[in-house]
């Protein structure tokens, strides 16, 4: 199969989909692989290290996506790539497709298969290629929202831990998931006082079982969202329905319940958002106010430390890409399983049912 990988040209977006050695793996195995000219720069990977691993590079995108039977990406096609992408082509990469209609259409339009990382389930029920963006997300918000408290970046003026005498801040978690987690652990690391608010009892059980003592968790319903962002210094949506957009837990009428120059990390914006004010936004120009709320809605959190996000997300995606070009495409989601879950858009028709009611459209699940 040829493999191509073409430099990501969304905004700020500094990560590559495949490792040097990942390369080396596909051409080991017969592949070809494509490589867009400095696709790796922004993670620290060089040309020289994708050809010393046998990878061909090519000088443009249109020459990738010419090729490539099989198009790894990391982040969603942006409109520009919409027409290089063509009828049977796989395109495997994170889409999020509930939080557009536009990128839903055009991949609908353009006749290729769309496997989608965040919704590829395992035989445990997890969901192994979204886990590590979470990771690296949910570590994030918290680092993020520790910058964003501060004075000159229009927030309060709090440090996370407080000292002797001085409270610390005090943060809601809004979902208790992957990126819940994560942001608590960190979190409590800086001993600040944090609250994780979910529906799953099992899970808060859990979660109040292995966190440290200054993580509280609380079942989540209106009431008490209401409560915590009253309390609130910084705010972190984290809640996920896999492949469905984001529940609305915030409105814009709560935010008046909230703190002058509090601060919203909305981890969930890739989602659509689980905050009614939320509205993607760039690390180049990260976050806005409304109400004396300051909100910042990076849709590619992880895109910012690159070398990391790549390192993390490579190393669960390469079995599942060899795997696709080692069988085909018809012949590897007959085989499995998971991989059938991956599949959002077969040739024009919506084959995940959260992406079909999202947007009102027919479900047509494929049929192997």
């Amino acid at each position: 199969m040829i493999v191509g990988i073409p430099k990501e040209v969304k905004r700020d977006e500094y990560r590559i989909a495949i490792l040097p050695v990942g390369a080396e793996e596909l051409v080991r195995a017969g592949h070809t692989v494509l490589i867009e000219k400095d696709a790796g720069i922004g993670s620290g990977l060089t040309n020289e290290q994708y050809e010393e691993a046998g990878a061909t590079l090519v000088e443009s995108a249109e020459e990738v996506f010419a090729q490539a039977e099989m198009i790894i990406k990391v982040k969603e096609p942006q409109p520009e790539e919409f027409p290089l992408i063509r009828k049977g082509q796989v395109v495997f990469t994170y889409f999020h497709f509930a939080a557009s209609r536009e990128l839903t259409q055009g991949m609908i339009d353009s006749g290729s298969i769309c496997l989608a990382y965040e919704t590829l389930r395992d035989r445990r029920g997890t969901l192994p290629l979204l886990t590590p963006m979470s990771e690296v997300a949910g570590r994030m918000s918290i680092q993020e929202g520790a910058k964003y408290l501060e004075k000159p970046q229009m927030g309060q003026g709090i440090l996370l831990g407080g000292v002797p005498g001085v409270a610390p801040a005090h943060i809601t978690i809004l979902g208790g998931g992957i990126v819940g987690a994560n942001a608590a652990k960190i979190a409590a690391g800086f001993n600040a006082d944090v609250n994780i608010l979910d529906v799953n009892m099992d899970r808060l059980r859990y979660l109040d079982d292995v966190m440290p003592p200054n993580v509280n968790v609380l079942f989540s319903d209106r009431h008490v969202i209401r409560h915590q962002l009253q309390l609130a210094d910084l705010v972190i949506g984290a809640v996920l329905i896999p492949g469905a957009k984001a529940p609305m837990l915030v409105s814009r009428e709560d935010l008046k319940l909230m703190k002058p120059g509090s601060v919203i990390i909305d981890v969930a914006v890739d989602q659509g958002g689980c905050i009614e004010t939320s509205k993607p936004t760039s690390h180049s120009d990260p976050t806005y106010l409304i109400d004396d709320v300051l909100h910042y809605c990076v849709a590619n959190m992880p895109g910012a430390v690159g070398r990391t996000s790549t390192f993390a997300l490579c190393n669960v995606t390469l079995p599942w890409a060899l795997r696709i070009a080692n069988e085909g495409i018809d012949k590897s989601l007959a085989n499995s399983a998971e991989l059938l879950t991956a599949l959002n858009i077969h040739t024009g028709k919506v084959t995940n049912e959260p992406v079909a009611g999202t947007f009102d459209l027919p479900y047509q699940p494929l049929t192997t």
